[in-house]
């Protein structure tokens, strides 16, 4: 009988060699902890380094929607210098310092700007007023000839009674008071933003060699000579842009001079110039915002020279696309004009009216910069590039198989006898070669 110790266990035995065997683990031992996983130590680590990235994405996400205008404004002095870099280079190659050709281009700009706004600013003021005084009379003739029509006994001093008196009038100052100071903000906020751009637009056109050197110190030689390029392009690409549209604008504002001044519009250089430069630098409906002013000015002469002038606006607008800006832009920006199209919709759902704006010679300067490097083959003398189906094999047309089943077919007329007649003569044929074969024999 083996002994028990006072717990009545029996007590383990020593080994041969001494030591005591291992014994069954505990509750608590290793066997313990693998009934109960731990948590990995890695994975607080990948936790926290997870919320500081989402905490880094929302900062960056905030911090960009932010400088969002700032970036547009540095985008728009970017190709504005552009636009300007062969001018500035051409007076800096002749000797004069990079930053006065640079100032004596702006304030060119400068000038020729403000003297337009403020030959449009009178206009626009001259005519208001002519309007205003004008419109005691507008109204007494409609008023007549509501009264002729509907057989009515209105007055005008009734409706402007009913006018001051009434509560839209009395809405639309309360209104109108509330969002001067809107109005004020906006106008401010847009200086600013000019300021911006003409700043900036200086120091790239002014330091646009450093800002090459600087940008192609940070790169090798082969990548330096693909931005070098790319610069390069940008600069013709923008500056044939322009240069296309201040020939259009010129076509444009001489066309539209020529009309008005037919028709004894007041104001008519002022007002082709106008539809010059806003029918050309503002896209898609530069056309339609720059006609408008001509006809409403051309109303208050006559409302039938309005009409006049809105045909006029039309037609010119359908030669324009399809005879005078295709070989225009052919020679400057090269694009064709469903691409140039499709990049002003694009440009103006990213970026809105500088999107529209700096579509086109965008797009242009990247396919210039792609067309370098894509690799292009002679195109085989096939009729379907063209445009012509050509036949599959040797095997004939529809059309063809048609015509060759018509011609066979039986002649009209024959019927039946026809019939009898075909098999009457196959038994005759047969056996008059059977006398023959045997006449042979």
């Amino acid at each position: 009988m083996a002994p028990t110790d006072e717990s009545g266990q029996t007590p383990r035995q020593a080994s041969a060699t001494g030591t005591t065997p291992p014994g069954r683990p505990s509750a608590d031992g290793p066997a313990g902890s693998e009934a109960r996983p731990r948590m990995p130590r890695w994975l607080p680590r990948a936790m926290v380094l997870a919320l500081a990235l989402i905490a880094a994405f929302q900062l960056g996400s905030w911090a960009f929607h932010q400088v969002t205008g700032l970036l547009i404004n540095i985008l728009i002095a970017f190709f504005l210098a552009l636009a300007i870099e062969p001018a500035v280079s051409r007076m800096a190659a002749r000797g004069m310092r990079r930053g006065l050709a640079t100032f004596l281009v702006f304030l060119g700009l400068a000038v020729a700007t403000a003297g337009f706004v403020t030959l449009l600013g009178s206009m626009l003021a001259g005519q208001i007023v002519k309007m205003i005084e004008g419109f005691p009379e507008y109204l007494d003739s409609l008023i007549n000839w509501a009264n002729a029509k509907f057989h009515t006994n209105l007055r005008r001093v009734d409706i402007q009674e009913g006018l001051l008196h009434s509560d839209w009038l009395r809405k639309y100052a309360q209104n109108s008071a509330a969002g001067v100071l809107d109005v004020s903000t906006q106008v401010l906020g847009g200086l600013f933003r000019l300021l911006t751009i003409t700043l900036f637009s200086f120091y790239f056109a002014a330091d646009g060699p450093r800002l090459r050197r600087a940008l192609c110190s940070v790169l090798p030689p082969a990548r330096q000579a693909e931005v070098l390029r790319a610069w390069e392009i940008a600069v013709d690409k923008t500056g044939g842009y322009l240069y296309s549209r201040g020939l259009m604008a010129l076509v444009s504002g001489i066309a539209h001079y020529i009309l008005l001044q037919a028709l004894d519009v007041p104001y008519a250089p002022v007002l082709g110039v106008w539809v010059g430069l806003v029918s050309q630098f503002i896209p898609t409906i530069g056309t339609y915002l720059a006609g408008a002013l001509p006809m409403l000015i051309a109303f208050t002469v006559n409302p039938w020279y309005a009409l006049w002038v809105l045909v006029f606006v039309v037609i010119y607008q359908q030669f324009e696309n399809y005879m005078l800006q295709p070989k225009l832009t052919s020679k400057t920006v090269d694009i064709h004009p469903a691409v140039a199209f499709g990049s002003v919709i694009a440009g103006t759902a990213l970026l809105g009216a500088v999107g529209a704006l700096i579509a086109i010679p965008a797009v242009a300067t990247l396919q210039a910069f792609l067309g370098a490097y894509v690799k292009r083959y002679a195109v085989m003398d096939d009729p379907r590039v063209q445009g012509h189906r050509g036949r599959r094999g040797t095997e004939p047309g529809l059309l063809t198989r048609a015509r060759q089943l018509w011609e066979r077919r039986p002649a009209a007329g024959t019927g039946t006898a026809a019939g009898h007649g075909t098999t009457a003569d196959t038994p005759t044929r047969e056996p008059a070669a059977a006398e023959e074969g045997s006449a042979g024999d």
